[in-house]
């Protein structure tokens, strides 16, 4: 029976990709689930595994070739006939055959089978990751569910269990290395033979064993190096930074280069004015009281995606402020029926949120977003409330705000707060936002002019609120007021817009009852 391996899904917005490698060839035996080939996008590299057990056929697209979603790849020819690799573990005579190898592999599996730890599902739209820590080490036992690294994602933080009982015998991916999702790291052996394995591979002296094995391994990376062809896209680069492989280190398989890796080659090779080499020298006396520590992944995201929002958006903000008389007053006279109630505390985020959602009915394209040449206006709203944590910012979303009521705003703002604080916000918890407010007030500031989340096109800043003399029915009054801002894409929203949202927020929260009424 034949079955045919296809292009998976690659990605939204993603329709093609090029055949970077091809890790089997016809006529060899593969396994359900064994990487077949890998092919790279513009934005990942995607390993496509075998859909069942066979013999891989025809080869339909070759390295370099550019293919479609569900365009046919291979055939393998389904059955226990088509595969005649794993007989050679039985046959004496096939000493020298190619799968030798494999046999002897098999046989030492008996004893402590190798298996792979890979890395887990990492989230909506989360392709790498970084290793952060290992907590074992190369021949220390584990249990099964034991942890054995921490992997630091764009927004959270990922243990890795180990899968089965037994002694972890390789790192594959050392600490500060990238992995993509599905990628290895590590390998261990399972069973009550498993410790044994690394020692029985040489019978030469631990020592001796180690030094011949760090040799034969530098050999064949060596000798792999000449054999394995470089990724397309790698030889495009190359070709316009006028670089050669040999100035570039692979990462890839094999010591295969990567796109990436031609990146990363011509950015040390042409730095830039503001790279680290121009920093001012140290002053005498200061040398050694300085610290120099890596940007963590999330932080390093929160700095893509604010110069991102910079450089894409027609970025503008305009500025109101707010009299929060009304708002106190209603707080201080309901805050303790409230609390009783329903069992949360009725802060101001709930009057906000309230005010924001009544504002964008009115003005639909604050809540809307762009998409190439078209705006997606969103008929819900998705809040994101911005909340300061010991890691960096992040951005919980409230999902269907403009459904809730006070007591259920304000439930679900402590619980995502608690939640942001001990690091423990999923993926899908931080994603989807139609709309953001961010509260500067509670450090401190007065002002601000807060930055857009993209690919959202508007978000509200909050501010401290503070006594102030204003004029009030032709008599000077002690107010208490807040600076309001609201940074828009003005690509989609015109000044008109903005004002008035900023204006119809300020309405409602003076005069907190036109919330009730919807006016």
């Amino acid at each position: 029976m034949s079955i045919e391996v296809k292009v998976p899904t690659l990605g939204e917005s993603v329709t093609e990709a090029t055949v970077a490698t091809w890790f089997k060839q016809p006529g060899d035996a593969v396994e359900a689930d064994e990487m077949l080939c890998e092919l790279e996008t513009d934005k990942v590299t995607v390993e496509v595994p075998s859909p069942a057990a066979g013999t891989l056929g025809e080869i339909v697209a070759n390295e370099g070739e550019t293919v479609g979603v569900d365009a046919l790849l291979a055939t393998i020819t389904e059955g226990e006939g088509a595969a005649p690799a794993p007989k050679a573990k039985d046959d004496q005579s096939a000493d020298n055959a190619p799968g030798q190898a494999k046999a002897e592999m098999t046989e030492q599996a008996d004893d402590g089978a190798a298996m792979d730890v890979m890395v887990p599902a990492l989230g909506e739209s989360v392709s790498e990751a970084t290793v952060a820590t290992w907590f074992k080490a190369v021949g220390d036992s584990v249990e099964a569910d034991e942890m054995l690294c921490e992997l630091e994602t764009d927004k959270v933080s990922v243990e890795v269990p180990a899968p089965a009982a037994g002694t972890l015998t390789e790192i594959v991916a050392a600490e500060g290395e990238t992995v993509a999702a599905g990628g290895k790291l590590a390998v261990m052996s399972t069973g009550e033979g498993g410790a044994a394995k690394p020692a029985a591979m040489n019978p030469e002296p631990a020592a001796d064993a180690g030094k011949a094995e760090i040799e034969q391994a530098k050999a064949n990376v060596s000798a792999a190096k000449g054999d394995v062809e470089d990724a397309p896209s790698a030889k495009k680069a190359m070709a316009e930074k006028g670089l050669t492989s040999d100035q570039v280190t692979g990462t890839g398989r094999d010591g295969r280069v990567m796109k990436e890796d031609v990146m990363k080659a011509a950015g040390a090779a042409k730095p830039t004015p503001a790279a680290p080499a121009a920093r001012a020298p140290v002053a005498a006396g200061d040398e050694g009281r300085e610290e120099r520590v890596k940007m963590t992944r999330l932080r390093q995201t929160i700095a893509k995606r604010l110069k991102d929002s910079q450089n894409t958006a027609a970025m503008l903000t305009t500025y109101n402020e707010v009299d929060m008389k009304a708002v106190m007053d209603l707080r201080s006279e309901y805050k303790d029926l409230f609390l009783k109630k329903h069992g949360v505390k009725l802060g101001f985020m709930s009057f906000f949120t309230k005010a924001c959602v009544h504002a964008l009915r009115e003005v639909p394209e604050v809540n809307a977003e762009i998409d190439g040449t078209d705006v997606v206006y969103k008929h819900f709203v998705h809040m994101g409330i911005a909340a300061g944590t010991p890691q960096g910012l992040v951005v919980p979303v409230i999902r269907d705000a403009d459904q809730m009521g006070f007591a259920e705003i304000e439930k679900a703002i402590a619980e995502m707060g608690a939640k942001a604080r001990d690091g423990k916000l999923s993926m899908a918890e931080m994603q989807g936002g139609t709309f953001t407010i961010s509260n500067g007030g509670v450090y401190g500031s007065l002002m601000s002019s807060p930055i857009l989340n993209p690919p959202q096109s508007g978000i509200l800043g909050m501010h401290k609120i503070q006594d102030r003399a204003m004029v009030v029915g032709g008599e000077i009054v002690i107010r208490p007021m807040m600076y309001l801002a609201l940074s828009y894409d003005h690509r989609i929203v015109d000044g008109k817009g903005a004002v008035t949202f900023l204006v119809r927020v300020k309405e409602a929260l003076e005069d907190p009852r036109r919330l009730l009424m919807d006016l």
